[in-house]
């Protein structure tokens, strides 16, 4: 499967570049080199590439199919880690065309896969909790939200990405207060 490698390293090189027509086309012959059982692990990374493509060129639809497609064959491998994040990514086009109610699923499902694994490292977890709390924010499930946020935002600390914790710090803040219990 030299080809179908060459192709999909074609396709990264062409997207990190900044010429999505190449790295759609490199990824196109890459899904074509190893469709067939025996290729599950290119025929994902390369539905996952073009996946991606799709969504940097804003073709949510097309992404939305390539994720799916990656999603059932990620299910017939033995890594969850790689299923869990193109689990992800099928929930995050859905909330990216504000189906959040067909993204929770997938947030949720990812989450567990992460939670579950020890390998699972303090930013992956981070990257999938946040956007659980968008869906959870934008539901107007506050305290939800901000528990999903605040735990986000420890992640982000201790991976120490910035940009991260500052948002979730933000999100928390433009919550509505929490509601006082009752005496």
């Amino acid at each position: 499967m030299g080809d179908a490698t060459a192709w999909i390293d074609q396709g990264r090189r062409a997207r990190r570049e900044g010429r999505p027509d190449d790295a759609r086309r490199a990824y196109a012959e890459a899904i074509e080199a190893c469709r067939g059982p025996a290729h599950r692990r290119l025929l994902l990374e390369a539905l996952r590439g073009l996946a991606r493509i799709e969504r940097d060129l804003g073709d949510p639809a097309a992404a939305l199919a390539l994720y799916e497609e990656a999603v059932a064959v990620a299910r017939q491998t033995d890594d969850a880690l790689t299923l869990a994040h193109t689990v992800r990514h099928l929930g995050d086009v859905h909330r990216e065309t504000g189906r959040d109610d067909l993204a929770e699923p997938f947030y949720r499902e990812a989450l567990a896969i992460y939670r579950g694994h020890p390998e699972t490292a303090p930013l992956e977890l981070a990257n999938a909790i946040r956007p659980l709390a968008i869906v959870e924010e934008r539901a107007g499930r506050s305290a939800e939200a901000r528990r999903l946020w605040h735990e986000a935002r420890d992640l982000y600390a201790a991976a120490g990405v910035e940009a991260g914790y500052a948002e979730c710090a933000s999100r928390m803040e433009a919550l509505p207060a929490p509601e006082e219990p009752l005496p």
